[in-house]
């Protein structure tokens, strides 16, 4: 609940004094500043979860926390309650989403209601709720900026799909139908095989217990992917490249395994590092990515999947707790309550 105190507003917020597991995180009252030239207040309404908070918050993200009280979040859905001077894209009334384009340590969206610059903000997409709303936009963004805008694929290629029940991974799939390619999903879990297959990917394979590189071969003919998308890295990733086809492509937007990257010896192929928030960092990066995501949520072709929705702001350490379990499929979702 935002109140309002002698030194100003207030709103709660999720904080962390130390580095750590999900224990770290409490709920605390923060001043809430008016919004000034070129931001906008939004009262949030659900909160996405990211693997890359996890990270964050144990110290092992690719920048540091500032503790203490660092903030946390990319993710969330919210209607516009006030604009400061000179915004002119957003009105009160607005529903939105953050871009997930900031250092969320700084701007983090795990709150009740936060000031945001407006081009941190994308509109909400027609006819989506606040809990489909947060857990679409970083997703869908990630999975058609690092497939399409920034690894080419097409109708009719074959991409192979790293760490496939994940919030991203789930989003690539449902990416890869939309645009006519074929989905081949990996996993550690074999418990996994039947939902990915139930939510489309043609093929599973299971890298516990299977070669990946043989069952790339056996379901392209031989012939090898045309592209694999990788949360992983680490020494995994030259084995990525040795089931790709000649001149194939590898786009690595994640680096779950923190060992040293090795590369394949299957040359000629090409190798991206992405960075969704530089793809969604500008207008029409943005307006680009909205234009693939909005009409995939109105006829349902991109509809995400939500493994679970908790309720409240209390409930985000279970939140993490269930995804550091990496027993779920697909996008875990935090409602808030006001």
């Amino acid at each position: 609940m935002t109140t309002n105190t002698a030194t100003g507003r207030t709103t709660r917020a999720v904080l962390f004094h130390e580095l750590g597991g999900p224990e770290v995180l409490t709920v605390e009252e923060v001043p809430l500043p008016d919004p000034g030239p070129g931001e906008v207040l939004v009262r949030v309404e659900a909160i996405g979860l990211n693997r890359a908070e996890a990270l964050f918050r144990a110290g092992t993200y690719y920048y540091p926390a500032a503790l203490p009280g660092s903030r946390l979040g990319y993710e969330a859905a919210g209607v516009v309650e006030a604009v400061g001077a000179g915004v002119t894209a957003y009105a009160p009334g607005d529903p939105v989403m953050a871009a997930a384009n900031f250092d969320f340590g700084t701007h983090g969206v795990y709150a009740e209601r936060v000031v945001l610059p407006e081009e941190y903000l994308v509109a909400r997409p027609e006819g989506a709720d606040a809990v489909t709303a947060a857990a679409v936009w970083l997703t869908h963004s990630t999975a058609y900026g690092g497939m399409v805008a920034t690894g080419g694929l097409r109708a009719g290629d074959h991409v192979v799909i790293t760490g496939a029940s994940s919030g991203v991974g789930t989003a690539a799939i449902r990416t890869a139908l939309r645009v006519g390619a074929v989905p081949v999903a990996t996993t550690r879990d074999e418990a996994k095989r039947k939902r990915l297959l139930e939510l489309g990917a043609a093929h599973v394979i299971t890298t516990d217990t299977e070669d990946p590189v043989a069952e790339v071969r056996r379901i392209t003919g031989g012939a090898g992917a045309d592209l694999a998308f990788d949360a992983i890295g680490g020494p995994g990733l030259a084995r990525l490249g040795d089931a790709l086809r000649p001149g194939g492509t590898t786009v690595l937007y994640g680096w779950l395994d923190p060992r040293p990257v090795e590369l394949s010896m299957n040359w000629p192929q090409t190798l991206h590092t992405y960075n969704n928030g530089v793809s969604v960092g500008t207008a029409e990066g943005r307006r680009r990515t909205a234009g693939f995501i909005g009409p995939g949520l109105l006829d349902g072709s991109l509809a995400p999947v939500i493994a679970e929705t908790f309720e409240g702001l209390e409930r985000i350490a279970d939140a993490h707790r269930l995804m550091e379990s990496n027993t779920h499929v697909g996008k875990i979702v935090v409602r808030v309550e006001h």
